[in-house]
């Protein structure tokens, strides 16, 4: 279908580069899973019990490295989660644990920004979190890393730092579910598609940004991500 059979200008595909590639990995659907680390459910005052489960973001709400992040509207807290990125090359339904890996086609680092003030009014309502998650520019990320260069990381530092100062630590070791059963539970829920990218829970020490704030994360043999937080937009 060309341009010319729209009545309106069709949108620009979402992607995120490819370390070592020329080629772009185009960008479907953005999920994230919630409460994947102990520590951060603690922090957050939730029930450790509860399992983890999924919200999702908009393909278009993606930041790329380098960013200038507008401070976004509504909110007054301003939260960054930093997280570990599954890039998806494949899919389907009810896929099984033993076979997810298979479809990964990569990882990087990615950032679930989040209006937490918003957030938690939403869930006193028992309202939808979408207000406090899924906002311009609220998921930014590495380029990929190729599963076929790194293999499937299980384990490895995780870690994010405002202005020089380290907020957020942890390790992969302590995903309460791991990769290949987040991709197996997720695929329960919907059919997992190629470009689909998945954010897999943050370590403790979520907290507030403000204007002029400069992000460092990353996480071990997968890479870094450094975005800043500008003024609100007139």
């Amino acid at each position: 279908m060309t341009a010319s059979n729209f009545v309106v200008p069709a949108p620009r595909q979402a992607s995120l580069p490819v370390t070592g590639e020329a080629g772009l990995f185009p960008v479907r659907r953005i999920w994230c899973v919630g409460r994947n680390y102990l520590e951060h459910i603690r922090e957050m005052g939730n029930d450790e019990r509860d399992p983890p489960f999924f919200f999702a973001k908009h393909a278009d709400m993606l930041a790329p490295e380098g960013a200038v992040i507008p401070y976004p509207q509504l909110t007054k807290d301003l939260h960054h989660e930093v997280e570990l990125v599954v890039a998806m090359k494949s899919g389907g339904i009810n896929i099984p644990v033993e076979k997810a890996l298979d479809h990964v086609y990569g990882y990087a680092v990615g950032i679930d920004l989040t209006r937490r003030d918003l957030q938690q009014a939403s869930r006193k309502k028992e309202r939808p979190w979408e207000i406090g998650k899924s906002f311009d520019q609220s998921a930014p990320c590495s380029a990929l890393q190729p599963a076929s260069k790194i293999g499937h990381p299980a384990k490895g530092k995780i870690w994010l730092s405002v202005n020089g100062a380290e907020r957020q630590k942890g390790d992969l070791t302590e995903l309460i579910w791991s990769v290949p059963e987040i991709i197996w539970k997720l695929s329960q829920q919907v059919e997992i598609g190629a470009g689909d990218i998945i954010l897999t829970g943050t370590p403790a020490g979520v907290a507030a940004l403000v204007p002029g704030d400069k992000i460092a994360c990353g996480v071990d043999g997968v890479g870094t991500l450094n975005v800043s937080i500008g003024e609100p937009r007139g």
